[in-house]
């Protein structure tokens, strides 16, 4: 088992905010670092590349989390989707081979979980092309995930890797909407509740001792960056 920290991956200040108020006790490798990388395909994949271009010790898995928004019907504000794929704007699918496993851990404490592909759109995704996305398999869309996938692929393709969206808005709710607020603060207590499944899953993941012990510089990431 490793013994290198995980790396946790959020686009949002209020997402890294709840993920490191969790319950991180356990953790394999210790307390995980946390990333803000921006929002977008763009800031993401720069933020990655130079994340992991630039970590001395190196980490044992990766995570992708945060908000997202639901495309279909069936999934309620605060739901949790963990991905078992994520397809970009130009139709490539990056398989997730961790989907039912962390979709298992996050069913153990209480959270509503679904399991599906992720799209990761270049822009805010409204009305008839969430249908459109659902109706082409999707169930929930983020900004990001596709980039750090991608990136993960081109820099360090071994290390295991895990996407969930925490849903803020659906079809049936979207966001500037009257209880868009409500259903923010569900969110980021549903994101929060989600560590303890992270731990879990992290610590039942077989890591290939060679995932990410390259690249050593004259520094080291701090406990959070952005």
């Amino acid at each position: 088992m490793t013994t290198a920290p995980l790396l946790v991956l959020c686009a949002l200040g209020p997402e890294v905010w709840a993920l490191r108020g969790g319950d991180w006790r356990g953790a394999v490798g210790g307390p995980p670092v946390l990333v803000r990388t921006g929002v977008g395909r763009r800031r993401a994949g720069t933020a990655v590349r130079r994340v992991l271009n630039s970590a001395r010790g190196g980490y044992g898995a990766v995570v992708v989390a945060g908000f997202g928004a639901a495309v279909g019907p069936g999934v309620a504000p605060g739901d949790v989707v963990a991905a078992d794929g994520v397809r970009d704007a130009e139709g490539h699918l990056y398989p997730v081979d961790s989907g039912p496993e962390l979709a298992r851990a996050l069913k153990e404490q209480g959270l509503t979980v679904h399991t599906g592909v992720h799209h990761t759109a270049d822009h805010v995704v409204r009305g008839i092309e969430r249908r459109a996305l659902h109706l082409q398999g999707a169930l929930a869309v983020d900004m990001e995930a596709a980039a750090v996938l991608a990136a993960l692929r081109e820099v360090r393709p071994v290390l295991p890797v895990a996407v969930l969206r925490v849903v803020v808005d659906t079809p049936e709710h979207e966001l500037l909407r009257p209880g868009t607020l409500p259903a923010g603060v569900r969110a980021w207590r549903t994101l929060r509740a989600t560590v303890p499944a992270l731990v879990d899953w992290y610590r039942q993941e077989p890591v290939d001792g060679s995932a990410d012990l390259n690249h050593p510089t004259s520094s080291t990431l701090p406990q959070e960056a952005s």
